[in-house]
């Protein structure tokens, strides 16, 4: 249904690095970027490699805030072990945890998930539903 998604950012740079790391752990990556240090619509788009942005990121310094309470992205992985490297590397570049790695049976019976919060507040889920 959806083409792509995109979140408004205060310090692109800053995203940029997080998105990487974290998206990476899942199998995203950058698929193009316009990063201009000190100018305005600076923008980086991740999806899988060699295919489209299914994701952008846009800086936006003045007013920026996330959507709030019920609103998140849910990211699609591989398998468990790619949820929990989400979920680290989320954390190891300035994320914040909002629900650690593990199943989620309320969801489903296989529903393993971790919730993290970027540095602008965005909610963000990495989901792996299947027995394996």
């Amino acid at each position: 249904m959806l083409h792509h998604a995109s979140l408004g950012v205060s310090d692109i740079e800053w995203s940029a690095a997080f998105y990487d790391a974290a998206l990476a752990a899942l199998g995203y990556v950058r698929v193009w970027d316009d990063i201009r240090p000190g100018q305005t619509g600076q923008a980086v788009g991740y999806g899988l490699p060699g295919g489209g942005d299914k994701l952008a990121i846009k800086h936006r310094p003045h007013g920026q805030r996330a959507p709030g309470p019920g609103f998140h992205l849910a990211f699609a992985a591989p398998n468990r072990q790619a949820v929990d490297r989400f979920h680290a590397a989320a954390i190891a570049h300035g994320g914040s945890d909002n629900g650690r790695p593990g199943l989620r049976p309320h969801y489903g019976e296989h529903y393993y998930a971790a919730f993290v919060m970027d540095l602008d507040g965005h909610a963000l889920e990495a989901v792996f539903n299947s027995a394996e």
